[in-house]
């Protein structure tokens, strides 16, 4: 039996010659980067490393680079940072209807601060209307935050057209972008974009857990929200995650370094597994902007019992998403882009990844046109 992964927007197998490489600094290279003896030096120089390695991949300044636990704490950074810095200003927040539980709930519990949120709507494809941003804009708006990819559905956003008309209309409003999907696999430079911050994981492109990203410009005015030693110039204390963000480091050169011919690869899987699915009646695939993420409703089968029965022929995919918990949930991206009642409950997520072969493709549709029409004899007798 082949063992068939395809749950990488959830996580990533990490990288061998990052593995390789955590593993020496964390047995030989252990120093605290803060102390002033050689074992700290050495460990300091992994940070710099990392630095100068995000931003010549981001092009922006080694001091608009920091390093936080994840791309939820770099999210949660970027709004209840920017809220609380700029309360003088205003408290108008606008985002969309389908972001990740990491901005969509933190957007709430600021509402709970006095916070006024706007949410912007999508089409049937999860796409933002930049005319409802324009007219949602106002001058008390101090923050709007718009994923670049959606981590359930794959649409992709226009970041550079909202960017530049945020900038036009309210230049004093800061833009925020999670880019946990998209980082690794479509170029985005924020000042091309008129992006003021931006979040990053590492896990999501073959580097370790609990590492992450935040990109901050220098004109983005952002309050810290971890207070300690003061690390990370005061804007994120605590001991840098060394290993960890070495580790980020040389898998965001690796990823990047062969960016489109990864992503062109992603695109031939993508069509093989679409193409080996047809003839699979009462089928959806939903979005479908980017090809490493495919969102397929299958109906009359709930998402559970498919993933669990793939699961026993060794493919691996989710339900939904797997980012926020494993707890099933209606899915708030599937309930915004006005998919029908029976999909909420009959939706699993396919991702790729540059390490996905054509034979797992192939061998996971095989899987997943055998497996429906024995589940589905179960509920249509």
């Amino acid at each position: 039996m082949m063992e068939c992964y395809l749950d990488n927007s959830a996580t990533t197998k990490v990288d061998k010659e990052v593995a390789a490489l955590i593993n020496r600094i964390m047995l030989e290279d252990y120093g605290n980067p803060s102390s002033l003896h050689s074992k700290g030096f050495e460990a300091e120089k992994y940070l710099r490393e990392a630095k100068k390695t995000f931003a010549d991949l981001l092009r922006c300044k080694e001091s608009e680079i920091f390093f936080t636990s994840g791309g939820t704490e770099s999210d949660n950074l970027a709004l209840i940072g920017t809220f609380l810095a700029n309360k003088r200003r205003g408290n108008h927040i606008i985002t969309t209807a389908i972001e990740h539980p990491a901005v969509s709930q933190t957007a709430a519990f600021l509402e709970t601060m006095g916070a006024r949120v706007d949410r912007l709507d999508v089409d049937s494809k999860g796409h933002v209307d930049p005319a409802q941003l324009g007219s949602l804009l106002r001058d008390d708006t101090i923050l709007v935050s718009v994923m670049h990819v959606n981590n359930e559905i794959g649409a992709k956003e226009p970041i550079k057209e909202l960017g530049a008309l945020i900038h036009d209309r309210q230049p004093g409003c800061l833009f925020h972008v999670d880019d946990v999907q998209g980082f690794g696999k479509l170029r985005l430079i924020p000042k091309d974009c008129h992006v003021d911050m931006l979040s990053v994981s590492s896990h999501k492109i073959h580097g370790p857990k609990g590492t992450g990203l935040f990109y901050k410009s220098d004109r983005a005015k952002v309050t810290p929200t971890i207070y300690g030693g003061g690390h990370q110039s005061g804007m994120r204390s605590g001991t840098e995650n060394v290993p960890g963000v070495a580790g980020f480091a040389l898998a965001a050169k690796l990823i990047n370094g062969d960016m489109e011919a990864g992503y062109a690869r992603m695109s031939a899987l993508h069509d093989i597994f679409t193409e080996e699915l047809t003839g699979l009646d009462d089928t959806v695939i939903n979005g479908g902007d980017v090809p490493y993420i495919i969102s397929l409703s299958v109906k009359d089968v709930r998402a559970e019992v498919l993933l669990h029965a793939l699961e026993e022929s060794g493919v691996y995919v989710s339900a939904g998403s797997a980012c926020s918990s494993n707890k099933p949930a209606v899915s708030a991206t599937l309930k915004a882009v006005g998919v029908e009642k029976w999909q909420l409950e009959s939706t699993v997520r396919i991702s790729l990844s540059v390490h996905t072969t054509e034979d797992e493709v192939r061998y996971a549709a095989g899987k997943i046109k055998e497996t429906v029409p024995m589940l589905r004899r179960f509920v249509r007798r």
